[in-house]
């Protein structure tokens, strides 16, 4: 396991053992505790509170044509969607993801790449590839964006961010997260607004790289 200084909050990790997460911050989330034995440790203490509470609860009745739905519903047959492995440097989670396959990487500019893992109207979630001491374009935030390291490490201007770290930037925030120069930085990001880039060519680009 890597030494991790940038673990999930834990009000973000109670929400995604509850189910209130989108998506693609889900993905970031497992990924991160499939690598973070602390983070790991509190999502289990979440879930067992939350079965605590389940057991404290008083049952409620249901509508005779609610239950016999879903009576049906656990009649039907069930495909269980395949689960995957970690495979490299790309934890079970990214690889579920993936599907099983290689990324696809689509070229930004400046040598930097992604592969779109999921998108829609609540977010976005993709891999991106930074080369040594490279720099994405500065940009902010409409919204939350989070940012787990898979492989190497960056810096911005909140600080350094290596392997299975988790970088949470809001709206509040301003940053041109730089690789640094040993290897290529791999990233799993998420977000669930455009980004805001300052420079004029990335603001072009944007709609096409779905950013």
């Amino acid at each position: 396991m890597p030494v991790i200084t940038h673990h999930i909050p834990d009000a973000m990790l109670a929400a995604y053992v509850s189910g209130n997460l989108e998506h693609s911050f889900a993905l970031v989330v497992a990924t991160h505790v499939s690598l973070c034995l602390d983070c790991r440790a509190a999502m289990e203490a979440h879930q067992a509170l939350g079965g605590a509470i389940l057991e404290t609860t008083v049952p409620e009745k249901l509508p005779k044509s609610l239950k016999s739905s879903i009576i049906d519903r656990l009649d039907s047959p069930m495909v269980a969607a395949p689960g995957y492995g970690r495979s490299g440097i790309f934890p079970a989670p990214v690889m579920t993801a993936l599907k099983g396959k290689p990324p696809r990487w689509k070229m930004l500019g400046a040598g930097i790449r992604q592969s779109i893992l999921s998108a829609d109207r609540s977010g976005s979630a993709r891999l991106l590839y930074i080369p040594p001491g490279r720099a994405v374009p500065e940009h902010s935030h409409n919204g939350l964006e989070l940012t787990l390291v898979l492989q190497g490490s960056f810096s911005d201007n909140t600080g350094h961010f290596g392997t299975g770290d988790l970088e949470i930037a809001d709206a509040d925030l301003s940053h041109q997260p730089t690789a640094d120069p040993d290897v290529p930085c791999i990233c799993l990001a998420a977000t669930d607004a455009p980004l805001r880039f300052k420079p004029l060519i990335p603001r072009l680009l944007q709609p096409l790289f779905q950013i």
